[in-house]
């Protein structure tokens, strides 16, 4: 498979042995490759840092704690909607400085895609609730995507006469739509105080009410079968009424009444208010099937995608997702998404969470990891390319056990090094994994660029940090060769502090010590001076050309009381 930090395939979890078509002549597909701009975008960098405090902390759960999955969808649950909302909150704000309008929309609408697939997971594979329950959460999933019924309330309630406001009948239908019948009363109730001899009000009233109560709520102690009992009788009497023209004169609440009884044409009619066809199939499931389980959620979904679709019309990779998700074929809604979304970052973490609720752990990769270390890789690959996200990268790959660290080696000497502050973050990643070969190639690239910009005391102390002793040779010679050219030493503070680093290397020892002797004479402690000069001299190693200078030195001790008569002589030996 290709791989570049970057750039992004378009079409992914496509191995040569998956690949329909493939054979030996070569490969039908041509596979687009193109710049992953997301990583590089400001406004979602919020996003991505908020996202990998979730994930950091998805990671540190106890393995022993009980309830394991609920512990884990619990965490990661605290904030996904608020990172979502937040995100599109920030790029509202900006929309009209650093996005243009197109980009600005494009953004917000993939983001509220993958909100919709991320909770309908949620309600599929982690909550996996009993029937009965499930409708529940699929009504409020439905809810939380489609709140646009909730604006055109408030314009229709805020209006002077809402029950003749031209909206008012969209309004009442939409919430009957969604399953939020005590708020159809409440609307109802408007037009029974406008018209108090509309007597067909108070039926459809009756049968709101009674729907909404009838539902058993989680913890409750109803049984299904109860419910499907009362849910029986109540569907007869809607349907009675219908029967008997109670509301014939009032096409509207006609209409209430045919949508309760979820007729499939009536619904069908009002696809403009419907939206979606998985908002169709809610609604069809709570006026026609409210028990349903999981495993049959599958049947229903095909149907209703087929009937409100046009015949003509080929289904968006929205649509596939979720399909896939009510078939609860996750591996397929994985690939969907990977296919259709332009990184990695959604189902990184999608994965992730269902590989810790024990829903991934049966799949492995013939052609390398398992799913959710594959996709994380990927992930943290194209972070590494950000010249401030890499760090993130860093807690993926450490949580990636089987390939992680050998990717996190080759990506880290890939992060250029404009800075020594960014230089020096680099090195404690390494240093604190014990990646001793990388912290060797970071300090001597740093070491190679200070000195060629002359810089000896920052070079030498790159050098020593990576414990190079032929690169802390050569730096030694030059700080020897610039002293005898000025006379002088530079960066006296690291020469004076070199301590047990001295040893790295003779020429660095040297220096350090040849300082040593400076110290010493300039402080008038001849005795001393003469001592470690002599100590030089007798361990040859100080370079050639540097004899001289040595034996110079030693002249002006020769004069020094202070100086032993052995050592004199000693003196007099080398310079004879």
């Amino acid at each position: 498979m290709c791989n570049d930090n970057n750039y992004n395939i378009a079409v992914v979890l496509s191995p040569p042995a998956f690949v329909s078509g493939a054979s030996g002549s070569g490969c039908s597909f041509i596979h687009e490759i193109r710049k992953d701009e997301d990583i590089y975008s400001p406004i979602l960098r919020k996003l991505f840092n908020e996202s990998h405090h979730i994930f950091v902390g998805l990671q540190t759960i106890r393995e022993d704690l009980p309830s394991k999955r609920d512990v884990n969808a619990q965490l990661v649950r605290k904030n996904p909607h608020s990172v979502f909302y937040s995100d599109i909150h920030f790029i509202t704000l900006f929309s009209g400085t650093i996005l243009t309008l197109i980009c600005f929309l494009l953004k917000v609408s993939i983001l509220l895609a993958i909100e919709l697939i991320w909770n309908l997971c949620e309600v599929l594979f982690i909550d996996a609730a009993p029937a009965g329950s499930l409708l529940l959460h699929l009504l409020d999933w439905v809810r939380l995507h489609k709140a646009d019924v909730d604006e055109k309330a408030r314009e229709v309630l805020q209006s002077e006469s809402p029950a003749e406001h031209r909206d008012y009948w969209d309004v009442v239908v939409s919430y009957v739509l969604q399953g939020r019948l005590e708020e159809v009363r409440q609307m109802l109730v408007k037009q029974a105080n406008l018209q108090p001899a509309a007597r067909s009000i108070r039926p459809v009233l009756t049968h709101t009410s009674e729907f909404s109560v009838m539902f058993p709520q989680p913890g409750g102690t109803q049984t299904l079968t109860e419910f499907d009992v009362k849910w029986r009788h109540w569907h007869e009497e809607v349907d009675r009424c219908l029967q008997d023209n109670s509301f014939a004169s009032n096409r509207h609440l006609e209409l209430i009444c045919k949508i309760l009884l979820g007729d499939e044409d009536t619904l069908l009619d009002h696809k403009e208010l419907l939206g979606t066809w998985y908002h169709f199939l809610v609604t069809r499931l709570l006026f026609c099937h409210p028990t349903v389980k999981l495993t049959e959620l599958h049947y229903y979904a095909q149907s209703c995608m087929t009937m409100f679709l046009d015949s003509r019309s080929v289904p968006e990779p929205l649509d596939n997702i979720l399909l896939a998700a009510f078939e609860f074929d996750i591996h397929q809604v994985i690939k969907e998404c990977s296919i259709a979304l332009n990184n990695w970052w959604f189902v990184a973490h999608l994965t992730d969470l269902l590989d810790h609720c024990k829903l991934l752990q049966s799949h492995n990769l013939h052609f390398g990891s398992n799913l959710r270390e594959f996709l994380l890789l990927e992930y943290a690959s194209g972070l590494f390319t950000h010249h401030s996200l890499w760090q993130l990268a860093v807690d993926y790959f450490d949580h990636c056990p089987e390939f992680g660290r050998v990717y996190l080696e080759l990506q880290i000497e890939r992060v250029p090094l404009e800075t020594e502050r960014k230089a020096l973050k680099v090195l404690r990643v390494c240093e604190q994994r014990q990646m001793s070969e990388q912290v060797r190639s970071i300090c001597k690239i740093m070491a190679m660029r200070a000195l060629r910009n002359n810089r000896l005391g920052s070079a030498l102390s790159w050098s020593i940090r990576a414990k190079d002793a032929a690169f802390a040779t050569l730096i030694s010679e030059r700080f020897l060769q610039d002293y005898c050219a000025k006379g002088t030493f530079s960066d006296l503070d690291l020469i004076d502090n070199l301590g047990p680093a001295m040893l790295l290397s003779d020429r660095l020892t040297f220096l350090g010590k040849y300082r040593e002797f400076h110290k010493l004479y300039g402080e008038k402690r001849f005795r001393e001076a003469a001592k470690l000069l002599l100590s030089l001299m007798t361990a040859k190693i100080a370079p050639q050309s540097f004899w001289m200078t040595l034996l110079t030195d030693a002249l002006p001790l020769l004069e020094q009381k202070e100086v032993s008569h052995q050592q004199q002589v000693q003196f007099w030996t080398k310079l004879v």
